[in-house]
């Protein structure tokens, strides 16, 4: 596995890999209207090498704002014009009670971990 690089703004976190046709970005602290440019741009990056799969582990986020849901769907959109699969990470009260109770698991494919996400296996 290869480290691309780490972005820090406060306590928010990015951190990509990449694994052959596979881009995980992990995403850790508060994913809110201040810190979800940071993550937008990393997602810029992402979308401009076109992997096959692009992850996003928000298992570590520990607020999910409005801001951060949009980008996720901005995001789905663009993957989805463009053949590449974006899978989500989240798993708990922070990150998927908010996601399933705005109904986006039916729009973006949530998984519970990043292992399930490489396999592509919703449980």
């Amino acid at each position: 596995m290869i480290s691309t690089g780490q972005t820090r703004s406060g306590n928010f976190t990015v951190t990509p890999r990449r694994e052959g046709d596979v881009l995980v970005l992990y995403v850790s602290g508060d994913l809110d209207v201040l810190t979800a440019p940071t993550l937008s741009t990393h997602l810029d990056v992402a979308l401009t090498d076109a992997p096959a799969v692009v992850i996003v582990d928000i298992t570590a986020v520990t607020f999910l704002s409005s801001a951060g849901i949009g980008l996720l769907v901005e995001t789905h959109r663009l993957t989805e014009r463009g053949g590449i699969s974006l899978r989500v990470v989240a798993d708990g009260a922070a990150t998927s009670r908010p996601l399933r109770m705005m109904r986006i698991d039916e729009v973006i494919d949530l998984y519970p971990t990043t292992a399930e996400a490489r396999a592509g296996r919703r449980s």
